[in-house]
Parts: C-alpha cells; structure tokens; sequence
C-alpha cells in the first residue's frame, strides 16, 4: 500500500517521519507525542512497528545469548536477521509503504488504529 507523501506543519513529509521513526526509538516516540505526526495513521503504524521490533530484537537476542554453545553461535545469525528485517521496513517506509513485518506488523496496526492516539 502506498501513500502520497504530504508535509506535515513541522515540514517532514509522512513518507521521511515514518522512515525516521526507524532510526533508533528516540524518533518513534517523539512522533507519537508531536501533533501533527501522531495523528497521522502511516506514521503511528511505522512508529509502532519500529518500537516492537526493537523491542523484539532485544528479548530474542538476550534469549538467544544464553543458550549454552548453540545459542552463542547462532547469535550473530539472529541480530542479522533482525537488521535485514529492519532495513527492509526503514526503505519500504521512506519510500511510503506500508510493509507489516510477520507478528509484528499486525500488532503495530491494531495499536495505531486506537483512537487513543487521535
């Protein structure tokens, strides 16, 4: 699915927020404080996503790393794992596509979908 980019009032079109959101988790949860981003339903999702799949990468990583001698080997397979994964979704998010990583995309979805945020 792809979104015409339109400026925001900060001047950051929504195809660049969502693709910021990505850099780090500062970003993402910045725009979900900030009018006009966090009323915008592409940028929520991509903040959203961005924050799960840190948050993903961190557990399965800590998990990972204390299995005893298979856990130790296949570490760096999973962080590259999830680093493919991540730049898959920051491209497809700054050129305004709405990419849904399996498991977490849907629960980025729904959670943007919440009008808690509107």
């Amino acid at each position: 699915m792809s979104t015409t980019p339109t400026p925001q009032a900060g001047g950051l079109t929504t195809n660049v927020a969502g693709g910021l959101a990505y850099i780090t988790i500062i970003p993402a949860i910045i725009f979900l404080c900030i009018d006009p981003y966090r009323r915008d339903s592409f940028i929520r999702f991509h903040c959203f996503q961005s924050l799960f799949l840190a948050v993903a990468w961190f557990i399965v990583s800590i998990g990972v790393h204390f299995i005893p001698f298979i856990g130790w080997m296949i570490y760096p397979l999973v962080g590259l794992f999830f680093f493919i994964i991540w730049v898959i979704a920051l491209i497809n998010a700054f050129q305004g596509r709405k990419w849904m990583i399996p498991v977490i995309g849907p629960l980025a979805e729904q959670q943007s979908a919440s009008s808690t945020f509107v």
